[in-house]
């Protein structure tokens, strides 16, 4: 049975903390064979919270399906047995500032020297070129940098964060399609790639919809809140009980709900069709379908809305998501069993390749070291099993 649509991909993860492992994780759930190589003291993520007794559930979750070898590139016995290894790998994966992996003697340029065939893949704040690359870099910097955070919070309110680490997570994931792609690459000319992976671009890369209204109009639309920059009703409206989500998109949902809330006039006036039509009688619409939302609970609104074909939605937090049906439905999660941290359970990757996924199960992270460069070596020497 097939490990993954990657089972036979070799991977050198020597990155750290957040992009590079949230990469390399999602690699080895599609079935690639991750091995992890840490400086003697460990990746960061290891003494980084929250912590069950003395094991950092961060890293677990980051590190679930690699292997751990221990090497010092200042060595040059180390450095040997890394470069052994990288003669029978498929990736480098290295989430460095730049120019510390060509000190170290690990860099792209050296690892090709040794297997031309290799994609080598960097994630860093700004890209391996331009004049912001030597920038120190965390996911704040990047959102402030980004138009993200100026883009994000209450309208009239400050700046604010997306409360996600998203330019390491996005990065991360635009990380694991550029080597995808260049392994697919790979197949027609034999020779690798190198993969630059900005977490500031990949933020940049987000903003379609904001884009576009500055190319068409000149200007930005600021920090709007919930709702969205042209279509209307599109945000979220207060009920007797919380907070409802409903998003009109186009003229045939705006006649249902307009029929939902009694006044199925306003679902054929040519007035009220069209978004921009509806996005300048914003402050009206906001009134009604308020007026209409707060005499119902949430689940009274959800229903009604179902009912009609109206997309509507309850807000969430994380623990709420992670409990419901879907979730349990679409086997979103997967578990390992770690030493220490007992069963816990992750977050897969999110694509399913139409093979009935059941319940997934993965190893664990692993302990620091629990295996040597000499052995992966050697079994990553003997030949790989022809697939059938």
């Amino acid at each position: 049975m097939s490990k993954g649509v990657l089972e036979g991909v070799r991977v050198l993860d020597l990155s750290r903390v957040l992009a590079g492992p949230y990469c390399g994780a999602f690699l080895a759930d599609l079935g690639a064979d991750v091995v992890k190589v840490e400086a003697p003291n460990g990746d960061d993520a290891r003494h980084l919270g929250p912590f069950k007794g003395a094991e950092s559930v961060y890293f677990a979750e980051l590190n679930h399906g690699k292997r751990s070898v221990v090497l010092n590139f200042k060595d040059p016995n180390d450095h040997e047995r890394f470069m052994r290894l990288v003669e029978h790998a498929d990736v480098v994966l290295e989430n460095f500032r730049p120019g510390v992996t060509k000190r170290l003697g690990v860099d792209a340029e050296s690892v090709h020297k040794t297997n031309p065939r290799i994609i080598y893949a960097s994630i860093s704040g700004f890209g391996q070129e331009g004049p912001f690359r030597n920038r120190p870099a965390y996911d704040l910097i990047v959102q402030a940098m980004s138009g993200i955070m100026a883009a994000t919070g209450p309208e009239g309110g400050q700046p604010t964060r997306v409360g996600e680490s998203l330019g390491d997570v996005v990065s991360g994931i635009f990380a694991g399609w550029a080597i995808c792609a260049a392994l697919y690459e790979r197949e027609r000319t034999r020779i690798g790639r190198s993969v630059d992976v900005s977490m500031f671009n990949s933020l940049l890369a987000l903003q379609v919809t904001n884009l576009s209204l500055l190319l068409a109009d000149g200007k930005l639309p600021g920090r709007i809140g919930n709702r969205h920059p042209v279509s209307v009703p599109f945000d979220t409206y207060p009920a007797k009980d919380g907070l409802v989500a409903l998003a009109v998109a186009n003229d045939r949902i705006w006649a249902r709900l307009a029929d939902l809330m009694g006044r199925p006039d306003l679902g054929t006036d040519d007035a009220y069709l069209g978004d921009m039509n509806r996005a300048s009688k914003r402050q009206e619409l906001t009134q009604l379908v308020s007026g209409w939302t707060q005499r119902m609970t949430v689940a009274e609104l959800l229903r009604k809305t179902e009912e009609a074909g109206v997309p509507a939605a309850p807000i969430w937090d994380l623990k709420d998501a992670l409990e419901s049906e879907h979730v349990v439905a679409r086997h979103s999660l997967g578990h390992f069993t770690h030493p220490e941290l007992g069963k816990m359970p992750y977050l897969r990757f999110p694509a399913g390749f139409g093979c009935g996924d059941s319940a997934a199960f993965s190893e664990p992270s692993p302990s620091l070291g629990e295996q040597t460069a000499e052995a992966v070596a050697d079994e990553w020497c003997r030949p790989k099993k022809n697939k059938k």
